[in-house]
C-alpha cells in the first residue's frame, strides 16, 4: 500500500481508471517525485493572498455532495500555520448545508481559481467550524469589510496541487478593469494637457 500525499486524491478506484485509460504510469512517476505537497509554500501563500473567491466542497453522511462559494476582499483566507488555513464565514442565506455536512463529515475540498492569470489550486483537507471565539474571529476578519461574520472555518490541509491552465478562460475582475480604465483616462488627460501647453508655446 502506497503512502504518497497524492493518495488523498488518487484512491484505488481512481488509479484503476487511470490504468485503464493509460495515464497511471505517468502519474506514478509524478507520485514518486512528490506530485503534491502538504505544507503551505511561499508560492501558495502569495496565491492565496490575492484571491477574492473560493469554492468549498462538502459531503453529507449519506454521500450527497455540495459546493458552496465563499468570497471576500483579497487575502480574506489567512494562513495560520504550515498546514492550516482559516477565514471568517459571513452570514448568507442561512441554509447551513456546508456547516451541517461538516458536523457529520469534516472531509472538505477548496478550489481556488485565478481567471486573470489562468491558474487554479486544489486543496484537500478537513474543516472545523468554530463558533463563539471573538479573539479568533478578530484575527480573521478582513479590515474594513462590511460582511457580517457568523463563525470561523479552520481548514487543515492534507494535500494541495496546482493545475495546468488548459481550458481556463481568461476573465478580469470589474475592480481591475475600472482601475486600468482610470489609469488610462488619467494618462490621456495628462497628455491632452501637455498638448495644450505646447500649443500655447508655439503660438
Amino acid at each position: 500500500m502506497s503512502s504518497f500525499i497524492s493518495d488523498v486524491a488518487f484512491t484505488p478506484a481512481v488509479k484503476t481508471i487511470q490504468a485503464r485509460k493509460g495515464s497511471r504510469e505517468t502519474y506514478a512517476r509524478a507520485e514518486r517525485k512528490g506530485m503534491m505537497e502538504r505544507e503551505i509554500t511561499d508560492d501558495l501563500v502569495q496565491f492565496i493572498s490575492l484571491q477574492r473567491s473560493v469554492f468549498m466542497a462538502s459531503v453529507s453522511s449519506e454521500g450527497a455532495p455540495y459546493i458552496q462559494h465563499r468570497g471576500g476582499p483579497p487575502g480574506f483566507i489567512k494562513v495560520l500555520g504550515p498546514t492550516t488555513l482559516g477565514f471568517a464565514d459571513f452570514k448568507g442565506n442561512r441554509q447551513y448545508i456546508s456547516h451541517g455536512n461538516y458536523s457529520e463529515n469534516p472531509k472538505a475540498h477548496l478550489f481556488l481559481i485565478d481567471y486573470m492569470h489562468r491558474r487554479r489550486v486544489k486543496i484537500w483537507g478537513e474543516v472545523k467550524v468554530i463558533e463563539d471565539d471573538p479573539e479568533l474571529m478578530g484575527r480573521l476578519m478582513p479590515e474594513n469589510y462590511k460582511g457580517q461574520p457568523e463563525q470561523v472555518m479552520i481548514f487543515e490541509v492534507s494535500a494541495w496541487d496546482i493545475n495546468c491552465p488548459q481550458h481556463i478562460p481568461q476573465r478580469i475582475d470589474a475592480e481591475d478593469v475600472k482601475r486600468a480604465l482610470d489609469e488610462r483616462d488619467s494618462r490621456i488627460a495628462e497628455l491632452e494637457a501637455k498638448i495644450e501647453r505646447l500649443k500655447h508655446i508655439d503660438s
